[in-house]
Formats: C-alpha cells, sequence, structure tokens
C-alpha cells in the first residue's frame, strides 16, 4: 500500500463530480445499477410489521430497525438482478454487505475471491427521526473512494406512519469519492475556514476494499462531532427540499416531523390537541399531492391517531 505522511489542505475550489469513463468494461453495469437504485421503492417488501408503538417512541425506530431495513435493500438489489442485469453477463455475481468495512455493500463475484466492481455505502434513514434530517457520518477520504463507489441513503417510514410495514422513498444517491470531497471542501472552506484544516489520510490510493483505520479523514477540531455529517454541507439540500414533501398517508413528510417534535418535549394533553388541530388544518387548507388520496381518508388517519393517544 502506498502511503505518504498526514497533510492539512486547504482546497480552494468546489470539487467536480467525476463519473468512470466510458472506456471501462463495467460503465454500462453501473449505470444500470444506479437505475436500480433509483427504482428500488418499486420493488422493496419488506416482511418486518410493526404495531402498538407510542407516538412518543417514533424516534426511536432508526436505531431500532436501521439495520434490518439496510439488510433489505441488499436482499431486494439481488431480487431485481434482470434490472441491473438484464443479459445475464454477471450470473456470478451478487451484492454481498460487510458492516463495519467501507464500503459496507459491495457487487462481487461469489465465485471467486476477487475485488468487488463496485461498492455502495449504505445508509438507511428514517424519515421521522428527531433530527429532521440523516445523521450519519461518512469521514472517508476520497483516495478511500474508488470511482464507482456511491453512497446511498434510504429514506423510510411505516406504512401507516405509526404502524405497519417499512415503506421507502426516493434514495439520496451521489458518487462516494464527490461526497468526501465536498464534505472536506465545506469543513475547510465554508464553514470553519480559520480553525478547521483537515488531516486527509493518506493521500495514496488504498486497496479495494479498504479496511484500514487510515482511511477516514479527520479535522484538527471538531468540538461538535459534526465533521462527516453530509446532510449539513449542504449537498442534499435539494434532494431534502423534494423528500419532505412526499405525503405519507397522503399528509406532507414534513407535516408530520413537524407535529412529532411536540413529543420531544414534555408535552401535555393540551399540547397534543393543539398539535392535532394545526395538522388537521393544513390538511383541509391545501390541496393534496395525491390525486388518488381523499381528503376524508386522511382525516380518518388522524382521527385514529388522536383516539390513540387520547384512550
Amino acid at each position: 500500500m502506498k502511503t505518504t505522511k498526514p497533510s492539512c489542505k486547504t482546497l480552494s475550489a468546489e470539487p467536480s463530480r467525476t463519473i468512470p469513463a466510458d472506456s471501462w468494461q463495467h460503465t454500462k453495469l453501473w449505470q444500470s445499477v444506479k437505475d436500480a437504485l433509483a427504482a428500488l421503492p418499486i420493488y422493496f417488501r419488506s416482511d418486518t410489521f410493526i404495531e402498538g408503538i407510542n407516538a412518543t417512541d417514533i424516534f426511536t425506530l432508526n436505531s431500532a430497525l436501521g439495520a434490518t431495513i439496510e439488510n433489505q435493500v441488499v436482499e431486494t438489489l439481488n431480487q431485481i438482478r434482470s434490472v441491473w442485469d438484464p443479459a445475464d453477463t454477471y450470473r456470478t455475481f451478487a451484492f454481498v454487505r460487510q458492516p463495519q468495512t467501507f464500503p459496507d455493500v459491495v457487487l462481487k463475484d461469489l465465485s471467486c475471491a476477487g475485488a468487488p466492481i463496485l461498492g455502495i455505502e449504505l445508509k438507511g434513514w428514517y424519515l421521522l427521526a428527531k433530527e429532521g434530517e440523516p445523521s450519519l457520518r461518512f469521514t472517508q477520504t476520497p483516495a478511500a473512494c474508488a470511482e464507482a463507489d456511491l453512497i446511498m441513503v434510504v429514506p423510510w417510514v411505516l406504512s401507516n406512519v405509526i404502524s405497519g410495514r417499512p415503506k421507502i422513498y426516493a434514495s439520496f444517491i451521489e458518487s462516494a469519492r464527490y461526497v468526501a470531497e465536498y464534505r472536506n471542501y465545506h469543513w475547510q472552506n465554508l464553514r470553519d475556514a480559520k480553525t478547521d484544516s483537515i488531516i486527509q489520510m493518506p493521500t495514496g490510493i488504498l486497496p479495494y476494499p479498504c479496511k484500514s483505520v487510515a482511511s477516514t479523514d479527520t479535522p484538527i477540531s471538531d468540538k461538535g462531532g459534526n465533521f462527516g455529517r453530509i446532510a449539513r454541507t449542504g449537498i442534499m439540500d435539494a434532494y431534502m427540499d423534494r423528500i419532505k414533501t412526499m405525503p405519507l398517508c397522503g399528509i406532507k413528510a414534513l407535516y408530520w416531523l413537524d407535529f412529532f417534535k411536540i413529543f420531544q418535549q414534555d408535552a401535555t394533553d393540551k399540547d397534543i390537541a393543539i398539535a392535532l388541530e394545526k395538522l388537521k388544518r393544513r390538511i383541509t387548507g391545501e390541496d393534496l399531492l395525491t390525486p388518488s388520496i381523499d381528503r376524508e381518508d386522511v382525516l380518518r388517519v388522524i382521527h385514529t391517531l388522536e383516539r390513540i393517544l387520547f384512550s
């Protein structure tokens, strides 16, 4: 492995996204995999069923089910082989989960011990988590990311919001190397330019997949522990704006988020009742995003929630 001494770098120009060259023998597969990732909400099915959870515990679902959702995403990818390998060219290949190693999902040949073709850093994100944004940290150095590696954030929620089976929505899919470069650029040049340089380690290209502890970048100072929280760099802003308008049971996700915030505090019955009334006013005051959903059906969901909370 080629290594050099750690260096503190100041990045003067915003990084640009790079993609695998057309001359790469797996470029067509790489694009097909991206198409399959984008289509996952159509094919995803989960056997997990949740019911009886208290509204006050709604925020705990991410830690309770996050790993399960990620495993089921990988299973779904292998089940829709016809989407990413329609000609059956890669019949001995499969997506394999390898937790605690970057990237945590790889597409590899199961018939031999060769290097993976590409990797996906896969993160599940419970859409109603109290942070209101993905809390994942991505600290991998750009040199540890192969050009074909991707990072994928999969938003999910229960089908009936507080019960039902997990349902996933359109994911954030981006080049892992580009995200790593953008994270470093944001940290040094936009956020804490005067005080927080980054020890980027190493500058040499690492073996793939990377297992070295020296493959992560570290800021000289990070009092708030925020380095690597890519949702706070701005790179996901446009995506977040779109996903929060997605309807959950006919109601915008951001309205649900606003409602459940009341349970982060010591809410009284009066506080909860006021929050419910506000949610109902929002529903009756605007057009629903999904034409197939009747406004009265949506209000019935609210009334059911109301009975659960005050029964």
